[in-house]
């Protein structure tokens, strides 16, 4: 009797299944596992962009949800610690706290809206670009706003969004909103009716209220046909956008 028991084939049998698993792996078999490792990269890399693309959108959205509707804090802690925020010719307004204050202001000072205001910051069109590493990411979006205060005065606003993301610990944050407005029109005469320069003004509030820095370039709104500057390269040829 050997020690495997009654059936000495088993016992052969695993010893040999023992060497042959201690070999070397043929390279046809470890190219096979390497071009494995390289595409379960290739789909995570893809998946995380995906759902950067996602949370990006949703983030978004958030912040016109609760400009919306005057939630100035939980609109400002969606940016990064050094997030910004540029409006127009109003400068830039650097954190979370700058950020919140100046929104506070520029819509009357209080918490909320007051009874009447509209405030609708319509968000449409989004172009996302996340980076490589899904780490970064750039979106465009158009801008269109509903504003006005009842029996007093209302306005359509049309402008471009050009911003950059970032995803810290897993979550996605604002680093850069740049809205480059490209005009506020009167609701009842519209924008034909704008004179030279009249629908791209600073704000009372960027003067009471000064911003962390300047604005971050001089452009022209309506009737002008100024492009706000593409950050991300063109879908098709990849190359910039000029």
């Amino acid at each position: 009797m050997t020690m495997f028991g009654s059936k000495p084939g088993i016992g052969m049998a695993a010893i040999c299944a023992a060497g042959l698993m201690a070999m070397p792996m043929p390279a046809t078999a470890q190219m096979s596992e390497a071009r494995m490792r390289s595409e379960i990269a290739e789909l995570t890399t893809r998946v995380e962009q995906l759902e950067g693309a996602r949370a990006i959108k949703n983030l978004q959205r958030a912040f016109a949800y609760y400009v919306d509707r005057g939630l100035w804090e939980q609109a400002a802690t969606l940016f990064a610690d050094d997030g910004t925020f540029e409006m127009g010719v109003d400068g830039v307004y650097v954190g979370p706290e700058r950020i919140e204050e100046y929104l506070r202001r520029l819509h009357g000072g209080q918490e909320g809206l007051i009874y009447g205001q509209l405030n609708e910051w319509v968000t449409l069109q989004p172009a996302i670009v996340v980076a490589d590493d899904a780490l970064t990411a750039t979106a465009r979006w158009r801008d269109l706003g509903m504003l006005g205060q009842y029996h007093e005065h209302a306005e359509w606003r049309d402008g471009i969004y050009e911003n950059t993301y970032v995803r810290e610990g897993g979550v996605w944050k604002i680093k850069s909103l740049h809205l480059y407005v490209n005009f506020v029109a009167p609701y009842a005469e519209g924008w034909a009716r704008l004179d030279e320069g009249e629908g791209l003004v600073r704000s009372q509030t960027s003067v009471d209220f000064p911003p962390d820095n300047g604005p971050t370039g001089d452009y022209s709104g309506f009737p002008a046909t100024f492009i706000p500057p593409f950050q991300a390269p063109h879908p098709v040829t990849g190359r910039a956008v000029r």
